[in-house]
């Protein structure tokens, strides 16, 4: 039982890795070939150019968390507005959350 086991496992990680060998290949065409050319003739990033793109990528970072953190903010004012307390304690907390968002969402229906 042993050797098949094997034999199966070692089909799979050559079928495996024959895909991965392929799949670059078979994924270009035509259209991505200049730019394959073009990446290969340009030369590696300098460490000024790397630093640049890692500062860039954070800030990037950064306005997406500010923005999904502003979006986040008038949501719960919304629902506060709407009747909502997030810092009571209440047993019935799930139907009071609810309810706000129906009103919140029955208010922004009716403003537009």
């Amino acid at each position: 039982m042993h050797p098949t086991i094997g034999k199966l496992t070692l089909a799979a990680a050559t079928t495996a890795f024959l895909i991965g060998a392929a799949a670059p290949v078979l994924a270009q065409t035509e259209a991505s070939a200049p730019a394959v050319a073009q990446a290969a003739a340009s030369q590696p990033l300098t460490k000024e150019q790397k630093k640049q793109a890692k500062a860039q990528a954070k800030a990037q970072h950064k306005a997406e968390r500010k923005a999904a953190r502003a979006k986040n903010t008038a949501e719960l004012k919304k629902l506060e507005d709407a009747g909502y307390k997030p810092a009571q304690i209440d047993p019935n907390y799930p139907q009071n959350l609810q309810d706000a968002q129906k009103k919140a969402g029955a208010a922004a229906a009716a403003s537009q």
